[in-house]
């Protein structure tokens, strides 16, 4: 395809399991418009490129062989490879990259470097589930394309609003100093949502956010700025998502190892593979298939996750003063109407009142029009927020 006296944004998202990525149009007037959205997903079963154009029509498809592993480099090359010659005649201007945290020394994204990239490879320690892939990613994409400016763009940076009451431990100050605190992530979709809703809900300034997927944590907002949410240290705290735990009691951690039922490595390896829907239901980790199965342990982890998102709704709406609006965000959240009217109807003593219709249909408004509290489902674009920033800063 003819991209010549194109400029664009290359924009990657590196998983543990997946490669996300895009490319985002740099437009005349500094607007950006997407070009490409892809991902390879199930690179440890069934590798799969899949790649569309803006408009949502199909660009390519490749399958590897199943059962045949494919590694973060083999990914990479391969979508690297295939981006240089579709968008061939383009300037590529930048590549931007999701980071989970920044730690103490970056609090917005930054230009990445060297130095850059070997601080937040130290911060693994602390977010160990994306953050070592992030940066994996960010250095391959240098080594396949050297000299092309990049930009880190970090989940935790929008949590820096967090009062220090919600963002810190009643932990003594040499363990807090070692960067033991509430970061916070999923915040370049939190990000989004709340410029959003500055279009959707100018007058909702309470509003607390749902991001549901693989990976599911909660928002509150006031005035767009993150007060708490519900991943704290890393990504693995909170709500129990579709193989992570969520919030469980630290004694019982204490528990496990003193016991030697569990040392380091494999206690780790339970809480985010073993954990969560998955471990509760004893079946999958999938809401697809869990919300729709008469199995015992289907119903019992639907419940359960259901009771949490209630406590934790219950305390934010305290935290904020009230609720103007609920949004539910990311796959589980914009695609399952059944735990959207689940949730909703242990809200109705915080006034909402759902419209049963317009949640079937999926939205975008799934309240009624006189609810106290509207409910709307809106779908999340945290790489266009990558985009965004990252032209801020490659210029």
């Amino acid at each position: 395809m003819n991209h010549a006296h194109f400029q664009v944004l290359l924009i990657f998202n590196a998983g543990s399991t997946s490669l996300k990525f895009a490319a985002y149009r740099v437009e005349a007037s500094r607007s950006l418009s997407p070009c490409v959205l892809g991902s390879v997903e199930a690179m440890q079963a069934a590798p799969c490129f899949v790649v569309e154009d803006g408009a949502g029509q199909a660009l390519a498809r490749h399958e590897w062989e199943a059962g045949h592993p494919l590694d973060h480099d083999e990914a990479l090359r391969f979508v690297v490879a295939w981006l240089q010659g579709y968008l061939a005649g383009a300037t590529i201007l930048a590549a931007g990259h999701r980071m989970m945290i920044g730690g103490p020394r970056f609090d917005a994204p930054v230009r990445i470097d060297g130095d850059v990239l070997a601080y937040l490879d130290a911060l693994s320690a602390i977010e160990p589930s994306h953050q070592p892939f992030n940066v994996h990613g960010a250095r391959t994409v240098a080594a396949l394309m050297p000299g092309l400016p990049q930009v880190a763009c970090f989940d935790s940076s929008f949590h820096r609003t967090l009062p220090e009451s919600a963002r810190t431990y009643a932990l003594p100050q040499d363990v807090r100093d070692a960067g033991i605190r509430h970061w916070g992530y999923h915040g370049l979709s939190f990000e989004y949502i709340g410029e959003r809703m500055r279009v959707v809900a100018p007058a909702a300034r309470r509003v607390i956010v749902a991001h549901l997927g693989g990976g599911s944590s909660l928002c509150a907002m006031l005035d767009g700025c993150s007060v708490e949410t519900t991943m704290g240290l890393a990504g693995l705290s909170g709500l129990p998502m579709a193989t992570r735990s969520g919030d469980v009691p630290p004694e019982a951690l204490l528990y496990l190892l003193r016991s030697h039922l569990f040392d380091v490595a494999s206690l780790e390896k339970m809480l985010y593979e073993r954990s969560g829907l998955l471990g509760l239901s004893g079946i999958s980790g999938d809401m697809r298939l869990l919300q729709d199965s008469l199995e015992p342990g289907a119903i019992q982890a639907v419940k359960h996750l259901v009771y949490a998102m209630t406590k934790c709704v219950g305390a934010y709406a305290a935290v904020l003063g009230g609720l103007d609006a609920l949004v539910f965000t990311a796959g589980v959240g914009q695609h399952s109407h059944q735990l959207r009217s689940a949730l909703c109807r242990q809200l109705a003593s915080l006034g909402v009142v759902l419209d049963e219709r317009a949640n079937l249909a999926g939205g975008p408004l799934i309240s009624i029009p006189d609810s106290p509290v509207s409910v709307h489902v809106i779908p999340t674009n945290e790489e266009l927020m990558i985009a965004r920033h990252t032209l801020a800063l490659a210029g």
